[in-house]
């Protein structure tokens, strides 16, 4: 009789060599889905490359005035062959609206440094609108080569 007590206990107490992979498919449904969820989240800010435009240089009969705007925001203008000199906001509105009053069809360029910021160059459209300006050119360098182009 013992031995038959033994064979009983082996059959009844025999382990299982299979793995319930249940759990771990729940877990990896949760983890898919909070993947799917925060992954748009994580790419908030994108880089923008902006194209650059073959466009031909702005054929003008006068000198134009040009309002650079450098990486730190400083306003500089130049008008005709003059050099350009530093001006503040104040001093660009009096002295670009008094040019503009004098003369209606002058052409006025904004240029803004490559590694400027665009709050910059906003802030001349805005003070140039101010001083009567009513077209606004912008300036940009062509693709490959150093020369100018104004876009109206």
């Amino acid at each position: 009789m013992p031995a038959s007590r033994t064979t009983r206990r082996q059959k009844r107490f025999k382990l299982k060599s299979e793995i319930n992979v249940v759990p771990y498919i729940d877990v990896m449904l949760v983890l898919l889905i909070i993947f799917m969820v925060t992954a748009p989240m994580i790419n908030a800010s994108v880089d923008v490359n902006l194209p650059q435009a073959d466009a031909k240089a702005l054929q003008t009969k006068n000198e134009p005035v040009i309002v650079e705007v450098d990486r730190d925001g400083h306003f500089f203008l130049k008008q005709g062959k003059d050099d350009k000199e530093p001006v503040d906001a104040e001093q660009l509105k009096a002295r670009v609206g008094a040019i503009v009053k004098q003369n209606p069809d002058v052409s006025v360029l904004v240029a803004g440094d490559n590694a400027g910021k665009y709050d910059g160059v906003y802030q001349a459209l805005t003070d140039l609108q101010q001083a009567g300006v009513s077209k606004v050119g912008l300036m940009s360098s062509a693709a490959g080569s150093g020369t100018t182009h104004a876009r109206p």
